[in-house]
């Protein structure tokens, strides 16, 4: 029964403030308001950038950044959204802006290093990668490098910026689908199954990595599927990559088999493996 004395006295408190001639009460109560706006803003500004319609972001952050062009957090919401967005010209432009402001940092230049070569300046990149600080070592620098010395076919280096990017993250699936995806360009196809294989262990969603893993196989007319974690689905787009795989190496019969099993595998009609095992049955 104390509780309404309690608030009637936090109320009454409240009221003395607001009705305080001095000056010091009121600007007390003026920047507690201010926190919490600018905290609101921070939380809406991370929501903008992890959920819903990226081109929304992108016209949330532009307006944002027309009414406050120093603040180098809404510059930088604004070229993070403009790649999600796949704007990526624009979202190089937008990151040249952030690495020119006063409070920019090495990570900065790392993030305009990506968005360059998103937009196909690799040579721009390059040289962007080579600004940022040799003690900056982070697994996303380490996993541009490794790209861009793919990029020139220099294979050692990739190959140790690669290790060295896998050695910095928890999470190294891609970079090793990445990793495995260049051992496969050289030729490597067992190193490129292995590296795809853990690329699988470390995230059995990444469906890029079994559909990869599955043309090494191929590659080395090895014409069954991995025991890898698949949906219904997953295993007919993956037996269909396989069949395509088999008649690019001339066997055709096995092909056309494994395109029956493609179509009878999928939950639903396979217009794709149908199509082609009508054109293989056609032509023969």
């Amino acid at each position: 029964m104390r509780h309404p004395t309690l608030l009637t006295a936090c109320f009454a408190g409240v009221i003395t403030l607001a009705g305080c001639g001095d000056k010091s009460g009121d600007n007390t109560v003026s920047r507690a308001f201010q926190d919490v706006n600018v905290v609101d803003e921070s939380n809406l500004n991370d929501v903008m950038l992890t959920v819903g319609d990226p081109n929304e972001a992108v016209t949330y952050f532009t307006r944002t950044a027309k009414e406050s062009p120093d603040r180098i957090d809404i510059q930088r919401g604004l070229a993070k959204s403009l790649i999600r967005a796949k704007r990526n010209k624009e979202g190089a432009s937008a990151w040249a802006v952030v690495v020119n402001m006063e409070d920019a940092t090495a990570d900065d230049q790392v993030e305009y290093a990506d968005a360059l070569i998103r937009a196909g300046e690799w040579a721009e990149a390059e040289k962007t990668l080579d600004a940022v600080p040799p003690t900056h070592e982070t697994y996303n620098r380490y996993r541009l490098e490794a790209i861009i010395a793919d990029s020139k076919q220099e294979w050692a280096k990739a190959d140790s910026f690669y290790e060295t990017a896998i050695g910095l993250t928890t999470t190294p699936g891609s970079v090793l689908n990445n990793w495995g995806y260049s051992k496969l360009t050289r030729g490597d196809y067992s190193a490129a199954e292995r590296l795809f294989g853990e690329a699988i262990q470390n995230d059995p969603s990444l469906f890029t990595a079994k559909n990869n893993l599955v043309l090494a196989r191929g590659a080395q007319r090895e014409y069954t599927l991995p025991p890898i974690e698949m949906d219904q689905t997953e295993r007919a787009q993956l037996l269909h990559t396989l069949a395509l795989s088999a008649i690019k190496k001339g066997d055709v019969e096995t092909g056309k088999g494994l395109l029956q099993d493609a179509i009878n595998t999928h939950p639903q009609h396979f217009e794709a493996a149908a199509r082609s095992l009508r054109a293989l049955e056609n032509a023969g």
